[in-house]
Order: C-alpha cells, then sequence, then structure tokens
C-alpha cells in the first residue's frame, strides 16, 4: 500500500512576500555582484604593478601682513610682522631660523625670523633698503604693505643656536657678533641664552648709530651689548669684535664678507673655540676655474670666469632665471645638467639628486671645461 506524500506545509504570507520580492530584485544583485567581481579583478591586476608618480604638497604658507615698522633711525629697515590670516598658530621655530618669502614678482628671497620663538601667532622680519642690491629688499620696502597677502615657506634652519651640548659646561661663554642687519637672526639667541642662563656677551658694528636696526630693544640688555660704529671708531679689527678670545668660547656671527673673513681668521687660531656663521650675501669664490655653460635651450655658450659663479655669469645674458640665497642652500636655482660633470659645492642636493643630473648653479661649478644646462 502506497502513502501519499505528505503535502508541504503552507507558506506564511509574510514569508511568501520577502520571497517574491527577492526574486524581483535578482537581477539587480547579480549586477552587483558582477560588478564586485569586476573590480577584484581590477584589483588583482594592478598587483605588482608600479605605483604612481609621487604629486608635489603644496605647504606653502600665504601669510598676511599684520604689521609694518620703521626700526632704524635711517628709516632703512623696516620689520613686518606676518600671521595667519585666520589667527591661528604659525609652525614652530628655533632661534636661527628663516623664511623662504616669495615676493609680489615672484623673486624668492630668505628672511631671517628675528621675533619671539615662543610667539606662535606671528613672525617677525626685518629688511634693510639696498638701492644697489638684487631687488628684493627694495620691492618689499616700497611694494609690500600691511594687509597683503604673502606666500611663505619654512621655517627652515640652517643658523641653530647649539645649546644642548654646553648646558653642563661652566667654562663655555657665547659671544655674539652682528654686523648691521646681520642681527636679524642673532636677536632670537640673546633672549633664548638669556632665558637658558647662559654667559655671553655680544659686539655689534655697523655704519652709524643711525643705520642701527633694534637699539631701543637691545638697550634690556645693558652693558652685555656693545655697539660700536665705523663713522666713530674705524672698521672693526679682530680685536675689536673677538676681545678675551679664548678656547673655551662659541662663537656665533652674522654679517657681511670681510668681517667674517676677520672672525674666521682670528678663531682658527684657538683649537677649542667654536664658530657658527650665517652669511647675507654670496660667498667669494675659492680655487676657481674658468670653464664654459652651454644652455642648451638656444645653444648660447657662457664663459664663466674663475672668480664668478655660473649664476652670476648666466643672470648677465638670462636676467629673469629664478635664484635666491646664492650660497647654495635654498635650492632655487637648481637646473639640470645636459652634458659635462659638475662639481658639486653645494650641501642641499641628495646623492640621487646629483644622479639624475641636477646641480645648483649658484656655486657648483664643472669638473672640465664645459657644461651643458637645461636652460
Amino acid at each position: 500500500m502506497t502513502r501519499p506524500h505528505p503535502s508541504p506545509p503552507p507558506v506564511p504570507s509574510g514569508l511568501d512576500d520577502i520571497m517574491r520580492r527577492m526574486q524581483q530584485r535578482m537581477p539587480t544583485l547579480l549586477k552587483l555582484q558582477d560588478s564586485v567581481t569586476h573590480g577584484v579583478l581590477r584589483l588583482a591586476a594592478m598587483v605588482g604593478a608600479p605605483p604612481p608618480d609621487p604629486q608635489p604638497v603644496d605647504r606653502a604658507l600665504r601669510l598676511v601682513v599684520r604689521g609694518r615698522t620703521v626700526v632704524a633711525a635711517d628709516e632703512n629697515v623696516v620689520s613686518l610682522q606676518l600671521a595667519q590670516q585666520d589667527g591661528g598658530e604659525l609652525p614652530s621655530w628655533r632661534s636661527g631660523a628663516h623664511l623662504d618669502l616669495t615676493l609680489p614678482s615672484g623673486a624668492v628671497r630668505q628672511y631671517s625670523l628675528c621675533g619671539d620663538p615662543r610667539d606662535r601667532r606671528s613672525y617677525r622680519i626685518a629688511v634693510r633698503r639696498i638701492p644697489d642690491g638684487n631687488g628684493g629688499s627694495v620691492e618689499l620696502h616700497d611694494a609690500v604693505r600691511v594687509g597683503d597677502v604673502l606666500e611663505v615657506h619654512g621655517p627652515r634652519n640652517a643658523f641653530p643656536l647649539a645649546t644642548a651640548g654646553h648646558l653642563n659646561t661652566e667654562r663655555r661663554e657665547f659671544r655674539f657678533i652682528a654686523g648691521g642687519i646681520g642681527i636679524t637672526p642673532i636677536l632670537p639667541m640673546l633672549a633664548t641664552a638669556t632665558d637658558l642662563g647662559l654667559p655671553w656677551t655680544m659686539i655689534y658694528a655697523g655704519r652709524s648709530k643711525e643705520s642701527i636696526p633694534f637699539r631701543e630693544e637691545l638697550a634690556q640688555y645693558g652693558d652685555r651689548v656693545v655697539i660700536r660704529t665705523d663713522d666713530e671708531s674705524g672698521l672693526p679689527t679682530a680685536a675689536d669684535l673677538l676681545p678675551q678670545l679664548h678656547s673655551d668660547l662659541a662663537v656665533y656671527c652674522c654679517g657681511p664678507g670681510p668681517m667674517l673673513k676677520v672672525v674666521r681668521e682670528a678663531v682658527a687660531g684657538y683649537p677649542g673655540a667654536e664658530l657658527h656663521f650665517e652669511r647675507f650675501s654670496a660667498p667669494p669664490v675659492e680655487d676657481g676655474v674658468p670653464f664654459e655653460v652651454e644652455l642648451a635651450s638656444d645653444g648660447t655658450t657662457l664663459a664663466v670666469p674663475a672668480d664668478r659663479s655660473a649664476l652670476e655669469t648666466i643672470l648677465a645674458a638670462r636676467p629673469g632665471i629664478t635664484y635666491s640665497c646664492k650660497q647654495g642652500f635654498c635650492g632655487t636655482c637648481k637646473v639640470r645638467v645636459l652634458g659635462g660633470e659638475p662639481d658639486h659645492r653645494d650641501a642641499t642636493l641628495t646623492e640621487a639628486q646629483r644622479a639624475k643630473g641636477e646641480m645648483l648653479i649658484c656655486v657648483s661649478r664643472a669638473n672640465g671645461g664645459r657644461l651643458v644646462l637645461d636652460l
């Protein structure tokens, strides 16, 4: 006797509706599955592929000029106060740091920070007007006003106050030497050394008392700061700048080339004495040999004398090329070498950059008689 198959139990009406909706949506679900599968296959195809070229990151600050103050009696030095447009905090910095500032013309110049490192709401720079200079100081004096927005990179520090190794050395004494506008990186150092209780003195040299900026600000340090001027005392000698020179002295100097030469020669005679310095003009060419540079864009060939840089020579023919510090640390004048072997004299480019044929024409020269530059 055959038993009849039992009838399936009735499907509840709610479940029946759910199943019917799933059947209706099945094409959409299949399309979604196909899309996911396609994406997985694309990802698999990318495994092992070279990474995309890195994109440049814009690290510029766009700061507003909040204040403009004349800080020398001859009215040739102005200080500018720069701040975030929203009043927010600025990147921190240490004594000796500088900014790379883009002027309205597009020219880039370096200016030392001369304010208080503890002030995170503003930066201060100061600039002397130099009518026969490279144009940056005149533009900043004449074209930049309160309310203008300037593009800034940094802060960067190529002239730090190295105190960590000296804090427990009772015999170490600090001597600060500034010439003219070379006071700008030194000013924050004085404040830092005072805060740390370090023993220090300073010699500040200039053409005249009227040309000396920040005289009132320096008065707070009393007789630890000695101001001497050329019109009253003549050009300073090593004895004027470094009285009582000894081997436990740490010297920090910023000023014109002749001053630096005097200080360097004097300190070299005292083993153990330290010298830290910063220039505000291009260094003289040492051990220079004449060579030629060819500008690849039009085949122009220029002769670079033994006592001049490639940058100076090229500027005479191409006044519009980009440059800034002229000392081999900012990298603005970097060019690609298409032929010949560079004699690298900078401390900025990496070995990888040099291997790619990059060169800083403000200080580097040629190993051999000729370079072909991508200019």
